[in-house]
């Protein structure tokens, strides 16, 4: 079960429960978020429906969870559903069922390639919060943001532009401290710039020159996406490509490619660029932490593990591609 399968899952659990009479509501809502346990959760996945139906229901979320809960424990492929915090119903997945959802992760985002995670949530926005408008003589960091935020939204569907209106909604960013441009390249600067939140200082220029993965948080990302292309290049001298045949045991690095959606829509939807270079930072540090798994080593030859591993590594570096792009920055395949 992929994400998405999980929450139609919630979503269909959710209108039983209404179609039995457990909950009185009269909407039942378009969508639920299934996402990866935050701290003090369980499980395989989370997801805060039982929040998002108690006021509507008049009841409180524990409650609404638990009603969720009965009608998710006959789920197949569903081995626990537990109940954290106010009302969060955590869900364990079946062991197959793991590793079914890897290999059908790994299918989507090949499928899909750096549109991967791309959607229509926030097709529906009203004109006046698509609209952005950039006053003359705005600085290179507003520039940015409103460029970068209209990228987003149009990857979940809006149609998002910027324009001369005087109605059109306008973007606040701290502005940078230094000249920008004139100490940066493109990449580094686009980094600076879009890394910290709008309200914070733009990232110094020193750190993004040193080409170091523990001093540069942009040079390992862009390392991770050239090592992931690397493999790739290496494996295919030895003869295999990648098919995701058996499970690989990598649970950051799937958590955080199954969460690469869920991160584009919160970062459209909350005008913020940096919650998507900061998840493709977590992204990078768990491919680096795996990369060194993926190729045969001495005399092995390539076994379905290996295949397994080449799958995911390169469904990473296609994840950290099309990241990079939304945010405006190159994804070299050598470094």
């Amino acid at each position: 079960m992929t994400p998405a399968d999980l929450s139609l899952t919630v979503l269909r659990a959710v209108r039983r429960a209404v179609g039995d009479g457990a909950l009185a509501v009269r909407e039942v809502p378009p969508r639920v978020v299934v996402e990866r346990p935050r701290a003090g959760g369980c499980g395989d996945w989370a997801t805060n429906a039982a929040l998002q139906l108690a006021g509507p229901a008049a009841l409180p979320p524990r409650q609404v969870a638990e009603v969720l809960r009965e009608r998710l424990l006959d789920v197949p492929g569903i081995e626990r559903v537990d109940i954290t915090g106010p009302g969060f119903l955590n869900l364990t997945l079946r062991p197959g069922t793991r590793a079914e959802a890897g290999r059908l992760l790994v299918r989507d985002v090949r499928e899909h390639g750096p549109r991967y995670g791309h959607g229509d949530a926030l097709g529906r926005l009203p004109e006046y919060e698509v609209r952005f408008l950039l006053p003359e003589g705005a600085d290179l960091r507003l520039r940015a943001l409103t460029h970068c935020v209209v990228a987003l939204l149009r990857s979940q569907g809006a149609p998002a532009r910027v324009d001369g209106a005087p109605t059109s909604r306008r973007l606040h960013a701290l502005p940078p401290h230094y000249d920008v441009a004139a100490a940066l390249g493109p990449d580094a600067r686009r980094w600076a710039l879009l890394r910290p939140a709008a309200h914070d200082r733009v990232l110094d220029a020193a750190p993004l020159l040193r080409l170091t993965e523990a001093d540069n948080p942009l040079f390992t990302v862009q390392y991770a996406h050239a090592r992931s292309r690397a493999l790739l290049r290496n494996a295919a001298d030895l003869g295999f490509t990648g098919a995701y045949e058996e499970e690989a045991d990598a649970p950051e690095l799937l958590a955080a490619l199954a969460d690469h959606p869920s991160v584009l829509l919160a970062a459209a939807r909350h005008h913020a660029p940096d919650r998507l270079a900061r998840h493709l930072e977590a992204t990078a540090d768990a491919f680096l932490g795996f990369q060194h798994t993926v190729l045969p080593r001495g005399d092995e030859k390539p076994s379905a593990a290996h295949r397994s591993r080449l799958a995911l590594a390169e469904a990473a570096g296609t994840v950290l591609a099309g990241g990079l792009s939304l945010l405006g920055v190159t994804a070299p395949d050598h470094l």
